[in-house]
């Protein structure tokens, strides 16, 4: 205990919330707050030592991180702090994790070193709730372990290659939104890959659900995504003549103007950082021009305009009303204006070997074009992505040591939440389930199979909340599946409707109909929505919209139209619209490739030993100083920081299986060295 005491005498608070005294969830927030007003950050603690680390962490730009075991927390101060300099990564450097203050260093080197020298894969998960800092958590991540990692030409260059991919992502995935200025709108999860010496060889970036839907509409407050904005300010004159291109944000349909310019947001200078990434990570001129070319030709898109023209049969078809911005647009891709103009007006349904053509309405054409730009902008991104890995991959086929950082949109609750909310929030349960699962319950099982007396500590398992989504049966995403394949009248509401149906009696379900509904009692909020019980609270879902966005449809017509353009890039990305190798198969719906891809996230980080960043956030005004004590309590309550503590608490402090314990130690006596026979035990 003497030394616990003087750990504590020459601190703000307490570093490692294990030693709290009394441990309720009063003490626990005054200390979260109590650092957080004094600018103190970090208190080492050599108490407790585990051979798991897990991290909790908020931070936008800087953060104060404190130790829960070993768990850090960390609170944003919405301000830049001198904690991220040269000297403080020699000082982290091959230190033991307790043996200096909590910071997001000390976490980064117990991971990369507990990989380089136990040749155990790692991963890094960083969650939270939208604006807490996880992009920044994972930028701090990947600069500590580029600078304590090795040196020499080839190496620096695949470092700066992985570090560089960064701005070129951030630029075309990420915008502002009303909880955060550079929100990301995908997901991110970059394998690190190191060869047996623990030097950098690659990387392999996997990207989710980008949020295509920002391109043609965002919110009040709100921004499309940056690079529009970086290009429109940074470019030069002549780079922006030869895309047909003005610097003025209102000219373009598609570009919000009430938070066009962002404070803090220097877009013109990221424009140029963009464009010095992008040579660094290996992309050729003329790769570079296409890309600015598709993006200004997305700006173009949602300038065209339609008119009614009505025929004989009594049908309005769509017209183009004014052909500038679409003469431009087909300029730009190399597309034969006729072509498109038809693709805007018609729509070919093939089924077997009929074909039927049908007009579109001014509405129709409306969808058609926003459709085509959706696609257009989310294509691009993905093919940016392959090309980024193209580029930083690993050169040698020889087994590599893995480092996984997961960088992934955090939990939202917004005014209006649509299927891209759904699917975001249902990601972040999985998340939030899978640190259940291993600080939680399998370390509490842990205990029981080893016959140690344990009382059981009580937590909420977000498990039935996984269920009631991803069911394969009757989850809603299965439900919506089914009503976009179903032939015959389907709406939004008969989707609803169904949900209705079977989940009426889930306890994490309500709508005006289900049995259980709140909804009764508050007739002012709308019939077309439904709302869902999260971990992290309450979540009102409008269902306009979602069988749109779950289908994901463009018209074929479209396609073959962008395949015919006299563009390689374009090619590329509408493969579909080659007339040689039409595919008359429904795709899989956006819903469908989402579950799949977050399953095989999910087995891949079970496959690593897990470090977490968990980040909070102390207000909702983005400000320094100002700390929220309603905001913080409801994020410490649902991310279950209590239950966490009393288990390493009531736990073992230090644990190990016996045969990394025999090769650690062999050496130590003459029976186990330099071989010993026998069982590890």
């Amino acid at each position: 205990m003497e030394v616990k005491t003087s750990l504590l005498d020459n601190m703000i608070g307490v570093g490692d919330m294990v030693l709290l005294e009394p441990l309720t969830e009063d003490s626990f927030i005054e200390n979260l707050r109590n650092r957080f007003d004094h600018n103190e950050i970090y208190v080492s603690s050599c108490v407790l030592c585990h051979t798991h680390v897990f991290c909790l962490i908020v931070l936008t730009e800087n953060f104060y991180p404190t130790y829960i075991g070993s768990v850090v927390i960390s609170v944003n101060p919405y301000k830049s702090l001198p904690i991220f300099t040269p000297e403080k990564v020699e000082e982290y450097r091959n230190r033991n994790f307790y043996e200096l203050s909590p910071h997001i260093y000390a976490l980064a080197d117990e991971a990369y070193r507990s990989l380089r020298d136990q040749d155990k894969d790692q991963c890094i998960l960083i969650t939270g709730e939208s604006g807490a800092g996880k992009t920044e958590a994972s930028k701090l991540v990947m600069s500590y372990v580029a600078a304590v990692c090795g040196k020499g030409q080839e190496v620096n260059k695949v470092k700066e290659q992985l570090l560089q991919s960064n701005p070129v992502l951030e630029a075309f995935g990420n915008a502002k939104t009303v909880r955060n200025d550079n929100s990301s709108r995908f997901g991110k999860y970059m394998d690190i890959e190191f060869d047996f010496k623990g030097d950098p060889l690659g990387g392999v970036i996997s990207n989710y659900l980008l949020e295509k839907s920002r391109v043609v509409k965002q919110p009040r407050g709100e921004r499309n995504f940056h690079v529009f904005y970086q290009l429109l300010s940074g470019a030069s004159d002549d780079t922006l003549k030869k895309l047909k291109l003005d610097r003025d944000f209102s000219k373009y349909n598609y570009l919000s103007l009430d938070s066009a310019h962002v404070n803090g947001l220097d877009d013109a200078a990221n424009f140029r950082t963009v464009r010095n990434a992008m040579q660094i990570v290996g992309f050729m001129e003329d790769e570079v021009q296409s890309v600015l070319e598709l993006v200004a030709a997305v700006l173009k898109l949602g300038n065209i305009q339609f008119k009614p023209e009505s025929r004989c049969n009594g049908y309005d078809e769509s017209r183009v009303k004014d052909k500038n911005d679409l003469k431009e647009m087909c300029e730009l891709l190399g597309i034969e204006q006729s072509v498109l103009e038809r693709a805007f007006s018609y729509r070919t349904v093939e089924a077997k070997m009929e074909k039927v053509s049908t007009t579109l309405n001014v509405s129709q054409a409306y969808y058609a074009r926003d459709a085509l730009a959706k696609n257009l902008y989310s294509r691009l991104f993905s093919w940016l992505v392959t090309r980024i890995n193209e580029s930083i991959k690993a050169q040698t086929k020889a087994r590599h040591k893995v480092m996984g950082v997961l960088d992934i949109y955090g939990f939202e609750i917004f005014e209006d939440n649509s299927f891209e909310q759904f699917i975001i929030n249902y990601c972040n349960e999985k998340l939030q389930q899978i640190f259940i699962e291993l600080t939680l319950r399998e370390e509490q099982e842990e205990y029981i199979r080893e016959d140690i007396e344990w009382t059981n500590i009580e937590y909420f398992n977000n498990a039935v909340i996984c269920d009631l989504i991803e069911n394969n049966q009757n989850g809603i995403l299965a439900m919506l599946d089914e009503e976009c394949l179903r032939p015959g009248t389907v709406t939004d509401i008969t989707f609803l409707d169904k949900l209705n149906t079977v989940c009426a009696e889930h306890q994490h379900f309500e709508s005006r109909l289900s049995k259980n509904s709140k909804f009764l009692t508050d007739h002012s909020l709308p019939h077309s929505c439904f709302r869902i019980q999260h971990y992290a609270g309450k979540v009102l879902y409008h269902v306009e919209g979602f069988m749109d966005k779950n289908n994901d449809l463009l018209y074929r017509d479209l396609s073959q139209a962008m395949y015919k353009a006299n563009h390689s890039l374009i090619k590329q990305l509408f493969p579909e619209g080659n007339p040689a190798k039409v595919n008359l198969k429904r795709p899989p719906t956006a819903g469908f490739q989402f579950k799949a891809s977050v399953g095989t996230l999910m087995r891949n980080l079970q496959t690593k030993n897990p470090n977490y960043i968990r980040c909070v956030k102390p207000n909702d005004k983005k400000a320094a100083h100002i700390f929220t004590e309603s905001l913080v309590r409801h994020q410490v309550a649902y991310l279950g920081l209590m239950e966490n503590v009393r288990v390493r608490r009531a736990g073992y402090a230090f644990r190990q299986s016996y045969e990394p314990c025999l090769e650690r130690y062999k050496m130590l006596c003459k029976q186990t060295w330099p071989h010993w026979r026998g069982p590890a035990r």
